[in-house]
């Protein structure tokens, strides 16, 4: 199966792509969990995503920038309560000192290449100043910007990615199904040996304070083929195609949003699950791999800065956070997964192939 014919029937995007290509729901892998609508980040009320895709097959260009809104545009300087975790840290967040004392960001979340991590940050404090041009010399700003090296298809240290191009990922951000697999920041990312790249789902997580939603989106260019699990079964070995490393060279990016209510230390909680969600992929987190995960909530808005002179919140209790580490680990799961499957099979730099991953094989080894 490599679509499904949309002519007579609605566009389900909880197991399908806008062009029919199935999703892992879709080609029918028994994911765990209760999804959202959308199946996306962009289920979680008030987030927004964008992209810059840059990429000639057979070519060299094969980068880009993904841009995530916490926030509707207005509201971007009111602080998002959040928890950052480093499951490997070889790689850059940029903000992330200040959400582990402070507990909260502002601003546009840009993913992108390693090479271009500072550029995605100067970029973003540069449409914040234009933005809140109001605000004047008076604008304080630590942006969130991570990357995942995408140099063995693309020619990184070609700087492709520009300033515009950032601007651009932030100003397309939108709400609705989320594009995957070789898009934005995920253009010319690698996971298992397998084309990778940007995946999304989402969770509903019921606590005593109702029912919330957990979605993430992820950047996958990790691991190697003989780590690769999909339901349980080890079927990295047994799966066709061409390998290209032999070592973990890679990193995961890892943006986890909920409109439940919590604390910063229970977001940075919810970010270690996703070491388990990556793990149930069969990743070890290698030692070559920067797998940093961010969590934040929409709840709690205290209002722009500055910070009043009192706080206050509305928590869910720590003896209702399972359902939500649960939502965590099932939906990065589908994410990488997300990736995968829309991803499609690319010639890059010195005409290296990196080759999608066999659908139908997929299918018959998860199922057997």
């Amino acid at each position: 199966m490599t679509g499904k014919d949309r002519s007579s029937e609605a566009f389900d995007p909880v197991g399908y792509a806008p062009d029919g290509k199935p999703r892992a729901r879709g080609l029918g892998l028994p994911m765990p969990g209760v999804p959202g609508p959308l199946n996306a980040i962009t289920d979680v009320e008030g987030v927004t995503v964008g992209f810059t895709t840059l990429r000639n097959d057979g070519g060299s260009v094969h980068t880009g920038v993904t841009a995530i809104l916490p926030r509707a545009e207005g509201d971007l300087l009111h602080p998002v309560w959040a928890g950052v975790f480093s499951m490997n840290g070889n790689g850059e967040m940029t903000g992330a000192h200040w959400i582990r004392d402070a507990g909260w960001f502002t601003g546009p979340i840009t993913i992108t290449n390693t090479f271009s991590v500072g550029l995605a940050h100067h970029a973003t404090l540069k449409w914040m100043a234009k933005r809140f041009l109001s605000l004047g010399e008076d604008l304080w700003a630590l942006p969130v910007a991570a990357e995942t090296y995408d140099g063995y298809l693309s020619d990184i240290a070609a700087f492709h990615v520009s300033e515009e191009h950032v601007l651009a990922a932030i100003d397309g951000a939108r709400s609705g199904p989320v594009a995957e697999g070789c898009v934005g920041g995920g253009t010319g990312m690698i996971a298992y040996e397998f084309k990778g790249g940007t995946g999304t789902a989402s969770r509903r997580a019921a606590t005593r304070l109702g029912e919330h939603t957990v979605g993430v989106l992820v950047q996958a260019n990790h691991g190697i083929r003989p780590w690769l699990t999909v339901c349980g079964k080890p079927v990295g070995d047994a799966l066709p195609g061409r390998r290209c490393h032999t070592v973990e060279r890679g990193s995961i990016i890892v943006i986890i949003a909920t409109d439940a209510p919590l604390l910063p230390g229970q977001l940075e909680r919810l970010a270690r699950r996703a070491s388990i969600g990556i793990g149930r992929g069969g990743t070890p987190s290698g030692n070559s791999s920067g797998d940093i995960f961010l969590a934040f909530s929409t709840a709690n808005d205290p209002g722009p800065l500055p910070e009043p002179p009192a706080l206050s919140f509305t928590a869910v209790s720590n003896d209702d956070l399972d359902a939500l580490y649960l939502a965590v680990v099932e939906g990065v799961e589908e994410a990488v997964l997300n990736a995968m499957l829309a991803a499609e099979t690319t010639t890059g730099k010195h005409g290296r192939v990196v080759e999608a991953i066999d659908v139908q094989k997929l299918k018959a080894l998860a199922l057997q």
